[in-house]
């Protein structure tokens, strides 16, 4: 298996801001619609965790989108072969300044690119200083 094979990692950076594009815009069709749409994805969250497409849809139409805006502070793309990826991002909330970290598994489909495993979450940085 090779890692890191320059056209591969060139498609799932792409699809990982394509993610966070859809992300600050609270695009819930696009998000949606880069989640494999299967009982087996999984999405665990700072406060909930999700398995299946339905229950991942269903918490991106209630969620609320007060403090959404972020900026990336550090990411790392790892791909594994043509068809598996990892995206490994650290984050900022603009408005907050909440540290959290974000990961998701992505795997090319028949329907495309899709992330079949995620998660976030929040770094309590005084916790950490301590």
């Amino acid at each position: 298996m090779e890692v890191n094979l320059p056209d591969v990692v060139a498609e799932v950076t792409r699809q990982f801001e394509r993610y966070e594009t859809a992300f600050l815009s609270n695009d819930v069709d696009e998000l949606d619609a880069l989640f494999w749409n299967d009982p087996l994805a999984v999405r665990y969250g700072a406060a909930e965790n999700l398995y299946s497409h339905e229950a991942i849809a269903r918490f991106r139409g209630q969620r609320s989108v007060d403090d959404l805006e972020r900026e990336i502070v550090h990411a790392v793309v790892t791909t594994f072969g043509r068809d598996v990826g990892v995206t490994s991002a650290e984050f900022r909330r603009t408005r907050s300044g909440v540290t959290g970290r974000q990961s998701q598994t992505w795997v090319r489909t028949e329907d495309g690119w899709r992330i079949v495993t995620a998660h976030v979450s929040q770094l309590d940085l005084q916790a950490v200083a301590r």
